[in-house]
């Protein structure tokens, strides 16, 4: 374990050990993939009180942990407000990128762990944010590049917030993780294998070292700085006996 590793795993518990001491429920910032991948690799018996994890909506990636004393629900407690970044002329705006969204709110002068995941739209966006800085992203959060925003907050169920997808088919000798990823992506092989072993893939939430990993279908694969798949399942057999798979490309 290197020492970031260890002082997130010592900040994790000392929050744990402060829900339990004072009763309440006490929150992390918002955790990215490795990050919860920690959490959750983390001894259960470190730990004072049980805990959850909740990004703003069923797909999140970022997400926070909730330390529960006793047997506290937090429900929909999470101190999380989606704030919903439109232009400020329809009629003339451009779509933007991740990049430039989360580059704008740095900009600011947040910290990235302040700020959950950004679903982006055609014209749009949606990002997440701890509840503290909700008032100040919408007053100043005023142009991304040279395009005019307006920021206002969103009061919908989390439900309805779904990130953009397209569906991809493909076929493969095997269900394997490199295979499927090769699918998603247009990458070689040749770069698909150093995300696997350089430990920037999650399926589920774990972090996964092996190429050959057996998907199931429904599993959620994350790759940092690359994006989501949801691995759909198996469509059909060939005669030659490869698998048509589908997966939903998220982004």
């Amino acid at each position: 374990m290197d020492r970031e590793e260890a002082l997130l795993r010592k900040r994790l518990i000392e929050l744990s050990q402060m829900a339990f001491h004072k009763g309440i429920v006490i929150f992390s910032d918002f955790l990215n993939l490795n990050e919860l991948h920690i959490l959750h690799t983390t001894p259960k018996d470190l730990f004072y009180t049980e805990y959850e994890t909740f990004g703003g909506y069923e797909m999140s990636e970022r997400q926070i942990a909730a330390f529960l004393p006793d047997a506290l629900c937090c429900a929909s407690g999470y101190p999380i407000t989606p704030l919903e970044i439109l232009p400020t002329a329809f009629k003339f705006a451009v779509g933007m990128s991740h990049r430039d969204y989360l580059g704008a709110l740095v900009h600011l002068g947040i910290e990235r762990s302040k700020i959950g995941d950004i679903l982006v739209y055609e014209k749009s966006a949606v990002v997440f944010v701890k509840r503290e800085m909700a008032a100040f992203i919408t007053e100043q959060l005023t142009r991304i590049g040279r395009q005019s925003v307006r920021v206002k907050e969103q009061e919908e169920p989390e439900e309805t917030y779904l990130p953009s997808c397209q569906l991809l088919t493909g076929t493969v000798a095997s269900v394997r993780l490199d295979t499927v990823l090769a699918v998603a992506y247009p990458l070689s092989r040749s770069k698909i294998v150093p995300l696997i072993e350089g430990g920037r893939t999650f399926v589920n939430g774990k972090m996964i070292f092996s190429n050959g990993f057996h998907l199931k279908e429904g599993d959620v694969i994350s790759v940092r700085q690359l994006g989501r798949i949801v691995y759909e399942g198996e469509l059909s057999v060939t005669k030659k006996g490869r698998h048509l798979i589908q997966v939903k490309k998220f982004g």
